[in-house]
């Protein structure tokens, strides 16, 4: 017998409700499930956070706040137009530059400044054609960008420069062209599949496997690991936390000479690095900021800022010691007191030693623009990171 319609369609109404009590019940006890799950994964990460290599990276703004000291290093490294003036190498501009000029900004919250540097880098520097910056602006010549190769730690400075401000400042337009850039550096200058796992390229061209008999060469001074916790927040899709970590472990094996320190160039083309071919074996100006983006990033280990420290044990007259790394040889001593900042951070990092009261003065007025911006970085460090260190 075939049912009335009116009851068809009470049934179908029935059926309608079981079937969503059934459906609420398993939404409920599947949100349940991945509830548990969400807590327990936290849970354990909070368990964890001690041994871990590197500590998240804290938002930047804020980390940096007096007042005269950034006024002075505007008035004598920042031009009105917004150019970072490097002047202790021939008042040249450069990615690397610009971009720690645009974190400084940040971390003394000056969104002006901010502004005004990331504007010059845009007009003057990204002339490519593609999304990376041009690394040198020379301001006698013409073009002043005579060479439209990149560097890859400008990239990235820049790249994370952004990723703050547009945290800092609730700007999208900021963490937009923050991600074209760390896109950009990721597909052209991250070799994810490397044997001694994935590696920044220091530039789109000269360092690979394809450009070099030795390549791929890399700089292990261009891993600037606070950063990369920061431009995975642009870019997910690239490995920056697998980055880090090959970084670490080329730190460690690195390691040449008496002194046990890493060259400004290592060759990856065999089964262990090696100083690259055709240029001098030396742990140098570059190289010098590895332990200072270690403790910037929170690395701890002690195993991994030993060789500086040791090289830097005793402060010496005429100040830190360069080296030949192949005869042992001092090669030049860096006076100014900013690079003091670089050994005393690292020691904090790695043994708990106080930050010393005295390079909590910076000499912005009297120092050139590196020892300076690398001294005002190791300050922001150590707040943000390690303020147990701190003078009281």
């Amino acid at each position: 017998m075939v049912s009335p319609p009116s009851a068809r369609v009470q049934g179908i109404r029935a059926d309608t409700r079981a079937w969503l009590r059934s459906t609420r019940r398993r939404i409920v006890i599947l949100a349940s499930a991945l509830l548990s799950k969400a807590l327990l994964a936290s849970s354990l990460l909070a368990l964890a956070g001690p041994a871990c290599a590197q500590t998240a990276a804290a938002p930047l703004l804020g980390a940096l706040s007096d007042s005269q000291t950034w006024a002075a290093y505007k008035a004598r490294f920042v031009t009105e137009q917004g150019r970072v003036v490097d002047t202790g190498n021939g008042g040249i501009s450069h990615s690397e530059g610009q971009g720690y000029g645009m974190l400084l900004a940040v971390a003394f919250g000056d969104r002006a400044a901010f502004e005004r540097i990331w504007t010059w880098t845009r007009a003057n520097l990204m002339v490519r054609d593609d999304q990376l910056i041009a690394w040198r602006w020379e301001p006698g010549s013409r073009p002043a960008v005579a060479d439209m190769n990149d560097a890859s730690d400008g990239d990235l400075l820049v790249a994370w420069a952004l990723a703050e401000a547009a945290e800092a400042w609730r700007d999208p337009s900021h963490r937009v062209a923050g991600r074209r850039i760390a896109v950009e550096l990721g597909r052209k200058l991250i070799l994810p599949r490397a044997a001694h796992g994935p590696l920044l390229l220091p530039a789109v061209s000269g360092f690979s496997a394809e450009d070099r008999g030795d390549g791929p060469v890399v700089n292990l001074s261009y891993w600037i690991f606070p950063a990369f916790d920061r431009v995975a927040l642009l870019a997910p899709e690239f490995d920056w936390a697998g980055l880090g970590r090959s970084g670490r472990r080329l730190i460690a094996a690195a390691r040449f000479g008496a002194a046990r320190l890493p060259v400004e160039w290592v060759s990856l083309s065999g089964e262990v690095p090696r100083p690259a071919e055709g240029f001098p074996p030396h742990f140098a100006y570059n190289a010098l900021r590895i332990p200072l983006y270690l403790a910037m990033a929170g690395v701890t280990d002690p195993e991994l800022h030993a060789p500086f420290l040791a090289l830097w044990a005793k402060p010496e007259a005429g100040g830190l010691g360069l080296v030949d790394t192949a005869s042992g040889r001092v090669t030049e001593r860096l006076a100014e007191t900013g690079y003091g900042a670089i050994p005393a951070l690292s020691a904090c990092a790695s043994r708990g030693t106080p930050f010393p009261a005295s390079l909590r003065t910076v000499r912005a007025g009297s120092e050139h623009y590196y020892p300076v911006t690398l001294h005002l970085l190791a300050l922001a460090a150590l707040k943000t990171k390690f303020p147990a260190c701190a003078p009281r």
